[in-house]
Order: C-alpha cells, then structure tokens, then sequence
C-alpha cells in the first residue's frame, strides 16, 4: 500500500511541477550527460551522439515555447533566446562533425547558466 501511495504522490508531483524548475531540471540532465562524456572522452565519446540529440531536442523545444506566439516574453529576450539557440544548434553541429571534449564546455556552460537563472 505505502508503494501505491508514494507512486502516486510522484505522478502527481510531475503533474503539478513548476514549468520553470522543469525546465532547468531538464538543463541539468543534459549538462550533466554532456559532462560525464567531456570528462572521460576516451570511455563516454560512444554516448556523445545521443546526449548532443537530447540537447538540441530540449533546446527546440525551448525556443519554440519562449518564441512562440503565446509567449508573453518580451520582445528582446524572444530574441536572445532565439539568437543562443541558433548557437546552440551550430555548435552541436560542429561537434557532430569534428567530435571533440572542449567543443562540450561552452554547451555545458550554457545550459547550467540558464537553468540557474530559472530557479532564481
């Protein structure tokens, strides 16, 4: 029974979740699957494809959400956010192409800056 109810506590935590402490949750992950392969590149580079995918999937959604026509963010932030994507995407690209672990430190940098700005 105590299973049951702590299972459903969770399901309902996800449920009710602040979106920004979501958001900056899943910054984290990524930042944190891209640096265990920085860290160790010569046993985790294998996993780089994957963890750079789920970080560009996680950036899409992201900017579609802030830049969105429902977003009531101002203008200039929409921009900015916008503009760091479009980094985002192009330096995923260039580690894609030419793999290697300082391409990572700026990406991981990135996405703990703006998680810890969405928890402020």
């Amino acid at each position: 029974m105590y299973q049951q109810a702590a299972q459903a506590y969770r399901q309902a935590n996800k449920t009710v979740a602040n979106p920004r402490d979501l958001e900056s949750g899943l910054l984290l992950r990524a930042a944190a699957r891209l640096q265990a392969i920085a860290d160790d590149w010569a046993k985790n580079e294998k996993d780089l494809d994957q963890a750079l995918t789920f970080n560009r999937k996680l950036w899409t959604i992201l900017v579609s959400f802030a830049t969105g026509e429902n977003s009531e963010l101002p203008h200039d932030l929409k921009e900015n956010i916008a503009n760091l994507a479009t980094f985002i995407f192009k330096r995923t690209m260039e580690t894609l192409i030419e793999p290697a672990p300082e391409k990572l430190g700026i990406l991981i940098s990135i996405n703990r800056s703006i998680a810890a700005g969405l928890r402020n």
